[in-house]
C-alpha cells in the first residue's frame, strides 16, 4: 500500500471505529449485555482505533522511508485489524463460535504489521536505492 492509500485506509478505519464506539457504547449497549459480548465490542472498537492511529503513522512514515516494507506493514495492519476486530464484531452479532478462531490470525498479522514498522524503520527501507 502506498501512503496515499494508508492515510486513506486509517481514516476509514478511524471514521467506523469512532461511529461503531459510540453506536455500541449507546444503542447497541442494552444488546450487547444481555448476549454479554460488551467488553468483546470494546475491545474490537479499541483494536481498530488503535490501528487506526497505526496507521496513519505508517502513512507518515511512508513519505520518510518510501520502502516495501512500510508498504507490508500497512498491508500487515490492515488485514489485521479487519480479521481482529471483524471477528469480534462478528462473535458480538453472530453469536457464532466460528468466528472466534479467526481473532488470533488478525492478531498475528497486526503483529507482523508492526515487526515489519520496526524492520523499515531499523534497516532504513528506502534510504539507499
Amino acid at each position: 500500500m502506498n501512503h496515499r492509500t494508508t492515510l486513506l485506509a486509517a481514516a476509514l478505519l478511524g471514521v467506523a471505529g469512532v461511529s461503531l464506539g459510540a453506536f455500541g457504547a449507546h444503542a447497541l449497549k442494552p444488546f450487547l449485555l444481555q448476549a454479554g459480548r460488551f467488553d468483546t465490542f470494546e475491545l474490537a472498537t479499541r483494536y481498530q482505533f488503535y490501528h487506526a492511529l497505526a496507521l496513519l503513522g505508517v502513512g507518515i512514515l511512508q513519505l520518510t522511508y518510501p520502502g516495501k516494507k512500510l508498504r507490508q506493514a500497512a498491508l500487515f495492519l490492515l488485514v489485521g485489524v479487519l480479521l481482529f476486530s471483524g471477528s469480534l464484531y462478528m462473535l458480538c452479532f453472530s453469536q457464532l463460535g466460528m468466528f472466534g478462531p479467526i481473532t488470533p490470525v488478525g492478531g498475528i498479522l497486526l503483529i507482523t504489521g508492526w515487526v515489519f514498522v520496526f524492520l523499515a524503520v531499523y534497516t532504513r527501507d528506502g534510504q539507499n536505492r
